[in-house]
């Protein structure tokens, strides 16, 4: 979320909240990216914000819902409110309970166990979401507009466009098996809770094989992940990395330092393979 909007976000979010009787005398900014995360105090719950009309909150809180309904490791929605998306001044809120972290040091194994079961409880779910090739369509679309990516040079662009078709006609093209899947279920969307490992952020969900997600995880979990196509997982980083690399060239992306994930990320496409993963870029 853009600086000169965080105050009014703040203001809107902690109206909101003491107009449901939750009780606030601060707000600490979590988080900001493209959302802004936010910790209520006293009250002690996590809100999510974003400009209202550009979110996807009603899909995740039902998927949210149903996923925490079969047991799987997702955050929860907070039990004092009613379970929805909120509107205040512009702005979409939803509210979340507050997860106190850990210290201890996630291990790759514990990481790939949580995933395997969050894919596990994913794959009993019957819901409406993008297909991955959907999320690399719109990749494309920021590549091919020079108005979206003014400061792409055109060597970058052309490398990008290539990989987009190229990475995703020969994924689609393989016979493995599709189910709903997290979308970006890298580190910084695992929380090391004080209860376990959890997953946040699932407004990402699209359909697609489990090792599209594997592609936004370190080297080491995918080991540990049992049954996965590891020629897959290296097709799909290589797909990751080009998608990654056009949000971060958007003007409008809000990614903390994104204009320099998104050259590292650029010098690894033309550098070739190995793949590397995006937290050794990132």
């Amino acid at each position: 979320m853009r600086a000169s909007e965080v105050e009014r976000a703040v203001r809107a979010t902690t109206g909101l909240a003491s107009a449901l009787n939750l009780a606030v005398d601060d707000a600490r900014i979590v988080c900001n990216s493209n959302k802004l995360g936010l910790r209520l105090l006293p009250c002690d719950v996590f809100a999510r914000v974003a400009y209202a009309g550009q979110e996807a909150f009603d899909s995740e809180i039902e998927i949210a819902q149903r996923l925490a309904q079969n047991q799987s490791p997702v955050a929860s929605l907070e039990a004092r409110v009613e379970p929805r998306a909120y509107e205040r001044d512009g702005f979409a809120v939803t509210l979340w309970r507050y997860y106190e972290e850990s210290s201890d040091k996630v291990s790759a194994g514990d990481y790939a166990k949580a995933l395997e079961r969050l894919h596990a409880g994913m794959g009993r779910l019957d819901v409406t979401v993008p297909h991955f090739t959907d999320r690399v369509t719109e990749a494309q679309r920021i590549v091919a507009s020079h108005d979206r990516t003014p400061r792409l040079k055109d060597s970058d662009r052309e490398l990008l466009g290539r990989t987009l078709g190229s990475c995703s006609q020969r994924i689609s093209e393989r016979s493995s098996p599709e189910q709903l899947l997290h979308g970006e279920p890298h580190r910084g969307n695992l929380l090391n809770t004080t209860r376990g490992l959890v997953f946040i952020d699932l407004e990402t969900c699209c359909r697609g094989p489990v090792e599209f997600d594997l592609a936004h995880v370190p080297e080491s979990v995918t080991e540990w992940y049992p049954r996965a196509d590891a020629e897959l997982i290296r097709e799909c980083r290589h797909l990751v990395l080009a998608m990654v690399a056009a949000w971060r060239w958007d003007p409008d992306d809000q990614f903390p330092d994104g204009e320099r994930a998104g050259r590292a990320i650029l010098s690894a496409l033309h550098a070739g393979p190995p793949w590397p993963t995006l937290d050794v870029l990132v």
